[in-house]
């Protein structure tokens, strides 16, 4: 999740943006990721208005994988919304009719976007900030819909680990975006240092910004889930292939 802050002042229009991972919004979302279901026509996501005493405007929009604003093929209604103080609401995703022009058999990836709006102070001079959260939208053709139970070992047993000289890359043979977000060089250790995370799209492969040397022959690779769990991934090295061996919740 990203928050985005947003500062205006009366009389004058700031153009700069600012970003946040420690401000408290207002409007808040019930998920930090989503993934829709091809199968069904629409899915709600749930707001609400934390403050104790002010009403906001909740806007909200879709972005393809560029960050470019669309209104297809997935739509978020209504794009704008009042929340009473203490409030809940909804934001509706609509399939659109060019939801047909979507891959089958792979997810797709946008970016939900919702941006509160305080009400306008009525003191002179006051600097007001509004947060904006993006989170990963998947989208998941209806044929390639996984139980809770058994999605994770259907994407543990996808991932490779190969060796590159000083460097690993990992491939993903999957048709679901996979997210890594951290990496270990044994089971209950501490992460590694210098790992950037990672999402590797279906049917693509990755390099990993840390050395070989520093993961070992036991690599142990950190996910998120579709609930936002991050199991650890454990893999066997054998010459310079690692696959899944064991896996733990997280």
């Amino acid at each position: 999740m990203k928050y985005h802050l947003l500062p205006t002042m009366a009389g004058a229009a700031l153009s700069c943006v600012l970003v946040s991972h420690s401000s408290q919004a207002a409007v808040t979302l019930d998920r930090t990721r989503a993934v829709f279901n091809g199968g069904n026509q629409s899915m709600s996501l749930n707001i609400t208005n934390q403050n104790k005493a002010l009403p906001y405007l909740a806007q909200a929009w879709i972005e393809d994988e560029s960050g470019n604003k669309v209104s297809g093929p997935i739509a978020a209604l209504p794009p704008l919304q009042r929340v009473e103080s203490l409030a809940k609401g909804q934001v509706k995703l609509q399939l659109t009719d060019d939801a047909q022009s979507l891959p089958q058999d792979r997810e797709s990836i946008f970016y939900f976007n919702l941006r509160e709006i305080p009400p306008k102070s009525s003191k002179a001079n006051t600097l007001q900030i509004a947060l904006q959260t993006r989170i990963k939208l998947f989208y998941r053709p209806a044929a390639l819909q996984l139980n809770r139970g058994n999605a994770q070992d259907l994407w543990q047993k996808k991932l490779v680990i190969t060796r590159q000289g000083e460097g690993y890359r990992v491939s993903n043979s999957s048709p679901y975006y996979v997210t890594l977000a951290a990496a270990y060089n044994q089971p209950g250790g501490k992460p590694v240092s210098g790992f950037d995370p990672v999402m590797i799209a279906p049917f693509s492969e990755s390099p990993l910004t840390v050395k070989a040397g520093a993961l070992g022959d036991k690599p142990v690779l950190t996910w998120i889930n579709d609930y936002g769990g991050r199991p650890k991934l454990i893999f066997s090295c054998q010459h310079d292939v690692c696959r899944v061996v064991d896996s733990k919740a997280g």
